[in-house]
């Protein structure tokens, strides 16, 4: 722990960050709010029944007290994009949360993660057979139920993006289906373009990636799922198939980084 958080607090400046706090659980709870009826709309709208859209919000960078509110809002999806956050957070929160672990996953963190969260539902980052591999060995080793994964593919070709190439999709699908018997194949996972210059683009291919995937696998369609669409580009991931969306800034607000010193 730092040095100055052992350092006590006027008593004037506790009262500011609880009304604070206090503040940005009320917006998160009617920004969830906000984001279901979007959702529903844009559903409506593709001719589609919402309840088969997962809304995972996104807790990155966030107290444990606003995930709560959220949590005592009825909400039960949430993801993070750090080992080290979500094995922290996790064990000071209920234990029917589900959470997704959305970010880039090393080796090397796989034990930790899944030793550290038990309620752990969702892999959605699976990029290469070395990852998919480790998943499976750490799993079967520690006697959960198995895990289910997304594999994730890099649709808009930008370098700074991890996924396997949508060439590699079923190569890699059919290794986690057919080699890893302590992970369950759930579908596929992108990310769009910051810009959103090539999204409509980005999240077709994917539904195409899928297509390919669950005719080589002989499983239908409607049992592989298509995680797409965040905060800027949820609803046109929607209209394009999407069945997991997953929403930080919108619900929680801008990020909160740790400032450099």
């Amino acid at each position: 722990m730092n040095v100055l958080e052992n350092e006590e607090k006027p008593e004037n400046e506790h009262v500011v960050e609880s009304a604070m706090s206090s503040a940005a659980a009320i917006d998160g709870v009617a920004a969830l709010r906000s984001v279901f009826q979007r959702v529903n709309q844009a559903a409506e709208k593709a001719g589609r029944v919402s309840d088969r859209i997962r809304v995972v919000a996104v807790s990155k960078t966030k107290p444990v007290s606003l995930i709560r509110q959220v949590y005592d809002a009825g909400h039960r999806s949430f993801g993070e994009n750090y080992v080290q956050e979500v094995i922290e957070k996790a064990p000071q929160l209920p234990e029917d949360i589900e959470w997704h672990f959305i970010g880039n996953l090393q080796s090397n963190k796989v034990k930790p993660l899944l030793t550290g969260v038990p309620n752990l539902v969702m892999v959605e980052s699976v990029d290469d057979e070395k990852i998919a591999n480790t998943l499976d060995r750490v799993a079967g080793n520690i006697g959960r139920k198995p895990l289910k994964v997304l594999v994730q593919v890099n649709t808009s070709g930008e370098e700074s993006k991890f996924g396997v190439e949508p060439s590699g999709c079923v190569r890699l699908a059919k290794h986690v289906k057919e080699a890893c018997s302590n992970l369950e194949f759930s579908g596929l996972m992108t990310i769009g373009m910051a810009d959103y210059t090539s999204t409509p683009e980005n999240f077709k291919l994917l539904a195409k990636c899928r297509s390919e995937v669950c005719k080589e696998l002989g499983i239908p369609e409607e049992q592989c799922e298509l995680s797409m669409g965040m905060s800027g580009d949820f609803e046109l991931a929607i209209e394009l198939g999407s069945t997991n969306v997953r929403i930080g800034s919108t619900i929680f607000g801008a990020r909160e980084y740790p400032k450099k010193k």
